[in-house]
Order: structure tokens, then C-alpha cells, then sequence
């Protein structure tokens, strides 16, 4: 209940509350008789995060008058532009033959994207907006455009809160690590219905004044370990993993504005203090270490910077059990993703955890979430993905995604403490079955990710 409480105000990565997040979840590691892990002697691992918004300075003007940014217009992505140009009001993509738009600005409708998003994805309307106005940014940014403005349609305008909130926080990438590169050079906004009217008007015209500021903050890892018993096997390690980390104070939703993260990922955190409690009452043959990453969130990041700076030798970790959203849903039935190819990079594996499963805690597994042509393509969403791509056996505990995910209703009450309490047991029994074999895991030949 602690680490979800509204106290903790949802554990934004890069703020104040996730280090607060980080040294809950290091002080009951303490309390467990875990050692710490982390650098210098600790249990902490800091790294940088590197986050870039738009200005606060940023300006936007339709026909002379002032259009509120973040309430009725959202510059989509941070880029550094003045504009001063007069409008072309596009009806449809294929207005563009034969004509010039330098300097000029491209305003139209939000077209839907086509595919839609499939029916029931999580988090519909925003998928819904990004794939839009990539579409239709992929398209008329090659027109020679200063700027295009898009106008919402009513699909959009009803999920304008939750998406442009994203788009004022900006986007973050670890710092001095190559990620995505953002290719948009001129500003892309999306603004309110009511904005149309303004935009068709004879010589309309938009003056806007954007900047782009970056910070660098401290997002954190939390490292632990529990010394295994055979002499010869415990500078190995079998690493379990979670993450602290959840999306902060973010858009209202029926009064509550504190996104806490109770099942996402609250749960794992929890849970991986139960098994080192448990490690370290009767260890393994092999080392247990436990890593609760930071900044999950925004991009895998905390997982991403551990895979490529452990505090244990790379070689020496023979597996990663990571779990991500374990108490929810119906109380019989979970997912083990990496299970199936091509996501599955160690049969071995697999088949040690299939066979936990089978041994101790009975769960139906639901193996379709694994299919590489699920549309939520949720195997590519957790914390293990660093580490399988690393050559490191890795699987993903979950009990899957719920209406209450990313939203302030992922609260503690509506956690099913029975189902997590299996869950631990499940990734427990797992993991101390991976530490007891003599043979040390591999993965698997020809092991290749569709993407």
C-alpha cells in the first residue's frame, strides 16, 4: 500500500518522488538482509535522463489572436522554430500536387489513421492520435512547409487531455546512449475544433515562436543481492527484475489526478522483497540479485542502462525472471511471455518456469499475448527486453493488462493480494530451480527478435 500511496504521488521518473520510491524500496531491501548491490558500496545506481520539452516561452498566434498552448493547441514534438507565415487550408492529402508551400503554413483536418488502432488496445485514443499525425506528418512534411497545424477530429478532441499532456511533458532519452531519434524539423501542432474556422479564413495567417529546452535529471536503479551457497556457483546470479517507477501526477480523471501504479508495478516491487526475504533465509545454490529499475515508464531506460552497465559482471547474470503487473485479472490465469518463438530466446528457460508453474501454482497461461502479431506488442514493453537482447536468457511474469492500466485507478485496494502472493511464488520457484541446475542456461541459436 505504501509504495502505491497517494503519498508517493505516482514515482515519476526524474523527479523527487522517485527517489523517494527508490529509497523505500532500498531500506525494506535492507530490512530483508540483502546486501546491497548498487554502486560504491550501495544500493543505488543513478543515471541520467535526459528530458526535452518545449519552451516555456513558446507562442502561438492564429490570425493575431493568442491560442492558449497545453489547453487548445499542443506542439507535438520539441523543435526550435519562429513562424510567420500565411495559412493554406488543405481538404485532403492529395491537394498537395503541383503546388508550392514554401514558407508557407499547412493547416487541415486530422485525418483517422488508416488502420485504426484495433478495438479494445490499451490506451486507444492516444495510439489513435499518434498514429494520425504521424501519418499525415510522414506525408506533408516533405512539402517545404514552416508548419503544419492539424485540427482535431471529435475521435481526437475527446482524448486531447490525456495525449497532450504527453506531448508537454516532451520526450526523454538516457543520456550519452543512443536511442530514437526525433526526425521532425519543423513544428507539427494539433489544435482544438474550434480552431478551424480561424485557419479557413481568408489570408489567415500564424505567427508561433517555439523553443526547445533540455534538462539532464537523476533517474535511479536499485540493485540487491542475496550471496548464494555453493562456493563454486554464487558469482553467478539469477537476476529478478521489476520496476519503481510509474507516471506521477499526471491529467484528472473523475477528481483524481495521482497516477499510482499500484498493479504497474507496485506488485513486482513488493514481490521481489518477498523472494530476497526468502533467498535470504535459505539461498540458492547461486546468487540472487534483485534489480528494481527506474524511468521503466519513459522508454525502458533504468533497464536499458543496467543491461549496459551492470555492478556484477554481464557473463556472470544466467538469467533474468522480470515481472511487470502480477495482481490483477482473473485469479487463475496469467501470461510468460518469451515463451514462444520468436520471442522466446531460451527453451531451457522456458521450460523450467512452464514447469514451476505446473509444480507449485497451477496458473492456465495464456500464451496469445506472446503471438508476434498481437497489436499490443506487449513483449516489447517491459524491462527483460534489454537484457534478451543482450544474449541473456530473459521472461516476462504478467498477469496482463486491465481498464484500470495507466490510469489514477491502478490504486492498492483494487490489487488481488491472493493472485500476487501465487504470482511471487511462481517467479520464486522459477528462479530458485534456475539457481540449484548444474548446468548454467543459454539461449538459444538463431534466437532473432521480428524487431
Amino acid at each position: 500500500f505504501m509504495l502505491a500511496g497517494d503519498s508517493m504521488r505516482g514515482k515519476r521518473a526524474g523527479t523527487t518522488d522517485e527517489l523517494r520510491a527508490a529509497a523505500w524500496v532500498a531500506e525494506k531491501a535492507r530490512a530483508a538482509g540483502l546486501e546491497p548491490a548498487g554502486d560504491d558500496g550501495t544500493y543505488f545506481q543513478f543515471f541520467p535522463l535526459r528530458r526535452t520539452r518545449v519552451g516555456d516561452n513558446a507562442k502561438l498566434h492564429i490570425n493575431g489572436k493568442s491560442v492558449k498552448l497545453w489547453q487548445d493547441a499542443w506542439v507535438t514534438a520539441p523543435v526550435e522554430s519562429n513562424v510567420n507565415s500565411a495559412v493554406v487550408w488543405l481538404k485532403s492529402l492529395a491537394d498537395t500536387a503541383g503546388r508550392n508551400f514554401q514558407n508557407k503554413v499547412i493547416a487541415m483536418a486530422l485525418i483517422a489513421p488508416n488502420p485504426l488502432p484495433v478495438k479494445g488496445m490499451s490506451l486507444w485514443g492516444y495510439r489513435y492520435i499518434l498514429a494520425a499525425v504521424r501519418h499525415q506528418n510522414n506525408f506533408l512534411r516533405r512539402q517545404g512547409a514552416a508548419a503544419i497545424i492539424l485540427v482535431a477530429d471529435s475521435v481526437a478532441e475527446t482524448n486531447l487531455a490525456f495525449a497532450g499532456h504527453g506531448f508537454e511533458e516532451g520526450t526523454y532519452q538516457l543520456e550519452g546512449m543512443s536511442g530514437t531519434i526525433n526526425r521532425t524539423t519543423i513544428p507539427i501542432i494539433l489544435v482544438r475544433k474550434a480552431q478551424a474556422s480561424a485557419l479557413q479564413s481568408p489570408n489567415a495567417k500564424v505567427m508561433a515562436s517555439i523553443s526547445r529546452e533540455s534538462f539532464v535529471y537523476p533517474s535511479i536503479n536499485v540493485v540487491a543481492r542475496a550471496v548464494g551457497s555453493d562456493a563454486s556457483l554464487r558469482q553467478e546470479y539469477v537476476l529478478f527484475s521489476g520496476h519503481h517507477d510509474h507516471d506521477g501526477v499526471g491529467v484528472p480523471i473523475a477528481g483524481d489526478s495521482i497516477w499510482n501504479g499500484a498493479d504497474d508495478n507496485a506488485s513486482v516491487s513488493v514481490a521481489l522483497l518477498a523472494i530476497g526475504r526468502a533467498w535470504k533465509k535459505e539461498p540458492g545454490r547461486r546468487s540472487a540479485l534483485f534489480v528494481w529499475h527506474g524511468a521503466e515508464e519513459r522508454g525502458l531506460l533504468g533497464s536499458r542502462w543496467y543491461a549496459e552497465h551492470p555492478t556484477v559482471k554481464k557473463e556472470a547474470i544466467v538469467a533474468v525472471l522480470n515481472g511487470d503487473m502480477i495482481g490483477r485479472n482473473s485469479p487463475d490465469s496469467a501470461a510468460l511471455l518469451g515463451s514462444i518463438p520468436p520471442h522466446r530466446n531460451s527453451t531451457a528457460l522456458v521450460d523450467m518456469a512452464l514447469q514451476a508453474n505446473k509444480q507449485f501454482t497451477h496458473f492456465t497461461i495464456d500464451t496469445s499475448w506472446d503471438d508476434q502479431r498481437h497489436p499490443e506488442g506487449w513483449y516489447f514493453r517491459s524491462d527483460h527486453l534489454p537484457y534478451a537482447r543482450a544474449g541473456i536468457p530473459a521472461i516476462f511474469f504478467t498477469t496482463l493488462l486491465h481498464p484500470d492500466y495507466h490510469t489514477p485507478r491502478d490504486e492498492p485496494q483494487r490489487i488481488d493480494y491472493t493472485k500476487l502472493a501465487r504470482m511471487t511464488r511462481w517467479m520464486y520457484a522459477t528462479g530458485w530451480a534456475i539457481s540449484n541446475t548444474p548446468q548454467r542456461l543459454t539461449v538459444d541459436p538463431g534466437f532473432k527478435l521480428e524487431r
